[in-house]
């Protein structure tokens, strides 16, 4: 965490925060895990990360959000502890396994799905000698299985799309491959959650959509996008963090609606929004074409920027 005003302060929620995490089992210091949790907030750009100027009780109440005991494992792991990844196997393992399967559901392939992507995890392939993990990249926002689900569907998706570039279309159709049959990464989300996403962007004003297309899918820029739409950055900041904060609770609101506990909306969020079956980009770019929107005065060119493909 970043340093604070009141050292002493900061001191004792570390020490809180690391005895939570159980951090000290797997031989990961208290200063160790400060680093770590100094990075994920730096990581972290949601209006809900702490800056280094915040008190310590708001870097408090941000790091009480996170999966702390899951945060400490997944980095122990990465870092080569044995008794993690003893703990690792015995709690992830088989659901690796499971969810490879539920993915190509087919047992061979699901088997070299999951087998990659453990080696992957456990950091096989160093780089100058240093140990190279994808479990540095979980930052305990969720949990450690949503996160390890979302990373075995692109690894999936990864698979496939290397697949299509290296295999011609003759030599697929040889070996009889069904096309039309084969499994998308789509198949591992949940229905419910692409109504309830539909249904929340449904409700946004197509500045909105506009706005969140802009910066999501097209990857502008805060000074693009505020160029378009006549707004100074930090408005254009500001906006983005108020949409994304209403249109999370939106979207859980609209699962709980659709039967699912708390705890299972929590859990369905995790999932990559690449794997919805669901046209994000006609949605947000819907009736959202910035020379309409009112006040707004905008430039030919900027309009033209504003188009997507």
């Amino acid at each position: 965490m970043p340093k604070s005003t009141q050292p002493g302060q900061e001191a004792d929620v570390l020490a809180a925060l690391y005895t939570r995490s159980g951090a000290a089992a797997y031989s990961v210091s208290a200063d160790q895990f400060a680093a770590i949790l100094e990075e994920v907030a730096r990581k972290c750009t949601h209006e809900s990360a702490p800056s280094p100027d915040d008190p310590a009780d708001k870097k408090a109440s941000f790091c009480a959000t996170l999966r702390l005991e899951e945060l400490a494992l997944a980095r122990a792991c990465a870092a080569g502890n044995e008794l993690a990844w003893q703990d690792f196997i015995s709690r992830y393992r088989q659901k690796l396994h499971s969810m490879a399967l539920h993915i190509t559901r087919d047992a061979a392939h699901a088997a070299e799905l999951a087998d990659s992507l453990f080696a992957d995890l456990y950091g096989i392939n160093a780089r100058d000698g240093v140990r190279s993990s994808k479990l540095v990249s979980y930052t305990g926002r969720g949990s450690l299985e949503g996160w390890l689900r979302t990373v075995m569907a692109q690894e999936f998706i990864n698979r496939y799309r290397k697949q299509k570039r290296t295999v011609s279309l003759e030599e697929q159709t040889e070996e009889g491959v069904q096309f039309a049959a084969v499994p998308g990464p789509a198949c591992t989300s949940d229905p419910r959650l692409e109504a309830a996403t539909d249904e929340a962007l449904a409700e946004l004003s197509s500045e909105d959509r506009f706005t969140l297309a802009s910066y999501y899918l097209d990857r502008r820029t805060l000074a693009e996008i505020a160029r378009t739409l006549g707004l100074h950055e930090s408005s254009v900041s500001r906006r983005l963090d108020r949409l994304s904060t209403a249109l999370r609770k939106r979207i859980l609101a609209g699962l709980r609606m659709r039967g699912m506990s708390h705890a299972q909306a929590a859990e369905a969020l995790e999932t990559d929004v690449r794997d919805l079956q669901l046209n994000l980009r006609s949605r947000l770019m819907q009736d959202s074409d910035p020379k309409s929107f009112p006040g707004k005065k905008v430039s030919a060119q900027d309009a033209g920027d504003g188009s997507t493909d």
